[in-house]
Formats: structure tokens, sequence, C-alpha cells
């Protein structure tokens, strides 16, 4: 077996396989000889077969797996002696296409090679982590937004307005005849909450308790079913009751409606989120500063493959950004060109991804089972009901438990480095840290 390298510039490699006739002639006959001791033939006892016997029988069904042994054994000990790592899958090629039995096989195989990457000194790298306290002011804020999101409502004396409840019996009609999902009882809308189509609300303006209306409009062209769709219905309407918000109280009442035991111990549980959440923003925006550092202290050659299939990509989520009307996977609009913005963003993620894993690798960095399992609880708690069944699929698919590794294996990766670098810590409000999370573009 014979490796002849035909290219080498840059992170471009090309070489040229050749397995001889005689290799291939004495790897069928090293299969044969596997499969010996469990082949029965008429006239021979289980294991005795001749193997004159067994090569004119088996060995042109056996030559096609001989060739891709070969070739498999020559390129993985061709990338154990040359180190080199493919970036993408090597494209393998047969090139003596009129190939007879009795010929050599002569196989092209090209590829880029990962670059080779000097890990810089990190020492140097000066970071800044924002710390931020949840104040008295955020504190109250929050507890507002609770004490509004449980409001309550009393009977009112009155026309009903804008932000209030009313409590309706309604039966929708199309043509005079009920429609499925048109019909509801003591059913509780605030006006002004958007719940209904338009035009649903604002006719229910004025109305009074104990009295009946009919209501019309028009379902949206685009509603979700499709058999009301662009369609006039009538709903006759019974008001039941009116009622008006009542003032939101903040005490022991309302902590209990959230689960805690008195008020005391909401403002507690209120802290310990809000602080977690800073946190987190601060984590994105240390985690930016870490990275914006290792893009401008790093430089190495990249896999021009990597680049473009990302840059692809960028320029699909760009466009899609711009044309928010199209869901993610529609590619009905036809081929998207790469720009230079999405070149440079898919040289800085191809460049920090590979810097990243190579790091990772060196410092013996792993995901571990139980932090996988986490991951994919957490993924699972989007599908209720359904969670048994997510499960048993990340199970199966092995890309989708890669998609799960990635982000834990990178965030161990960012762990680790931030031991290396200089890091302070400075106390801000949460405007100044929103201010930061604001400022971030999307380039990592």
């Amino acid at each position: 077996m014979q490796v002849t390298e035909t290219l080498n510039e840059g992170l471009k490699r090309g070489y040229t396989i050749t397995v001889t006739a005689a290799e291939l002639d004495a790897k069928v006959d090293e299969k044969l000889v596997e499969a010996q001791p469990e082949i029965e033939m008429k006239g021979f006892r289980k294991g005795k077969v001749p193997m004159a016997l067994l090569k004119k029988q088996f060995g042109q069904r056996l030559l096609g797996e001989a060739m891709q042994d070969a070739v498999d054994g020559a390129m993985n000990k061709h990338f154990e002696d040359s180190g080199d790592r493919p970036a993408l899958q090597p494209e393998v090629k047969m090139t003596n296409e009129d190939w007879k039995e009795g010929d050599d096989v002569v196989v092209a195989l090209n590829y880029e090679a990962l670059p080779e990457i000097e890990a810089p000194d990190f020492s140097d790298i000066a970071l800044e982590k924002l710390v931020v306290k949840a104040d008295d002011a955020a504190v109250q804020e929050a507890l507002e937004n609770l004490a509004k999101s449980a409001q309550n409502f009393n009977d009112k004396d009155g026309a009903a307005e804008e932000g209030d409840q009313v409590v309706i019996d309604f039966l929708g009609k199309i043509d005079d005849e009920p429609f499925d999902g048109g019909k509801a009882e003591d059913f509780p809308l605030v006006l002004g909450s958007g719940q209904f189509i338009p035009g649903f609300e604002e006719q229910l303006k004025g109305v009074t308790a104990g009295t009946e209306t009919t209501v019309t409009v028009s379902f949206p062209d685009e509603y979700g079913a499709a058999h009301l769709a662009g369609k006039e219905a009538s709903f006759d309407c019974t008001i039941k009751a009116v009622k008006a918000p009542a003032e939101a109280a903040i005490d022991d009442d309302l902590a209990k409606q959230f689960g805690a035991e008195d008020l005391d111990a909401l403002k507690s549980q209120i802290t310990e989120r809000l602080e977690a959440e800073y946190a987190q923003a601060s984590r994105a925006v240390l985690k930016r500063g870490l990275l914006d550092a290792l893009d401008a202290k790093v430089d190495f050659d990249l896999p021009p493959s990597l680049v473009e299939a990302e840059s692809k990509q960028i320029a699909h989520q760009l466009w899609h950004e711009e044309n928010k009307d199209t869901a993610p996977d529609d590619h009905s609009h036809g081929d998207i060109q790469t720009t230079e913005e999405s070149d440079r963003l898919a040289r800085r993620r191809v460049k920090l991804g590979l810097l990243l894993a190579d790091i990772g690798q060196k410092a013996e960095v792993t995901v571990t089972d139980q932090e996988l399992t986490q991951a994919v609880i957490a993924q699972a708690r989007q599908y209720p009901g359904q969670e048994r069944a997510f499960f048993d699929f990340i199970q199966k698919n092995q890309q989708m438990q890669q998609q799960l590794r990635a982000p834990i294996f990178e965030d161990k990766v960012v762990d680790h480095l931030l031991e290396s670098v200089s890091l302070t810590e400075k106390e801000v409000d949460k405007d100044a840290l929103q201010k930061s999370v604001e400022a971030l573009e999307d380039d990592a």
C-alpha cells in the first residue's frame, strides 16, 4: 500500500492511496479464513470447506468489503502517522473508474486539516465582573408586578370600561348556525386584554350586568382554524356581571398566593431570583469580554470549508431577522448569498470554537453524564406531558446529545479560562448592567 502526497497548501491536503491487487487478494483470504470455521457446504463438514472452493464461491462478494477495509485502514494509518485531524468529512474518490478484478485500486483523498493551535498566555487578560445587588426598589417593583398578575375584580354598578372584567355567556354563529368552539358560559373577559379576536372586546364597552347584546366580528384571514378564517360571525352575549379591578394589596395574603409563608418570605424569594438573574446577565457580559480578548490575542489559519459553512448559516439567520414573517426552516426564498458581515462573524465563531475546543481538550475538560442528564431534563420541561418521549428521543439521537453537550462544554472551558485571567469585581446598579447587556452584539 502506498500513500503519495499531492497537495499541501495551507490547511488543504491531498493524497493518492494505492492498494495493490496482491494486498486486496490477501485481504479477501483473511476474511475467508476468519469465516471458514462457521461455513457449511454440501459434501463438507462445518469448517472443513477448502479455501479454494470458498474463494470461488464467496471471493467476488468479499472483494468490495476488502477494498473498503483496505482504504479505511490506509486512511486511519495516515491520520495516525501525520497527526492530521480533518475539519470535515474527507473526500474519498476512486480514480481508476474502469477498475477490474486484478487491478490495483487508486483512491484520491482530499481534506482540510484542523490547524495546530498554540495556547497563549492568559494571565495578562484583565476582565471585570459586574456585581449587582437587588435593592429595595427592584424588589418593590417585582412585588407590584406580582400583585398586578394576581389581579382581583369586584362587582360594580354601571357600564363596563377598559380594564373592567365582564363575565359572559356567549354563543357564536356563522350564517345563523352555531359553530364548534363558539360557545362558553361564565367566561371572565378583561376588556382591552386582546384575548378575543379584534373588535369583540370593543363592542362590550358600555354594557351593564343583566343585559344581552350581539357582537358581530370577522375572523382574520390568517386565523388558525381554516373553517373560520375570513368569515363574519355574530355572538349572542348575556352579560352576567361587570367587575372593576380591585386595588392590588401587597401583603401576606398576596405572598400566600405565590406559595410563600408571608410577605417577608416572598421578598427573600424575589431577592434571590433577581440576583440570580443579575448574575446570569453579568456572566454573559463577562464571557463576551473573555471571547473578545481571545479573539484579539490569538490568530491561526482557519479551514475555509468551516468558515464557508458557518457564513452560510449566519447569512440565513440574518436574512430571517430581516424577514420575520418567514419561518426559520423556510427555504423557499432560494439561495441566500453570504456577505462581508456573515464572513466576518463566521471567521470569529470558527476561530473561537476551535480555540475553546483545543483548550478544553488539553485541559481534559469533559461533560459528565449527570450534567448531560440535567440539560435533558431542562429541555424536557418545554414539552409537558411528553417528557418520557423526549428522553427516549435524546437517548437514541447522538447528534442531539452533542448539541446539548456543546454549550455545557464551552461554559466549562470558559470557567477554566477565568481561573487563569486577572479578574476583578465591580459593583454596579441594574441599569448599568442592562446597558452592558444591550451593548452586546450577537458576534459570539
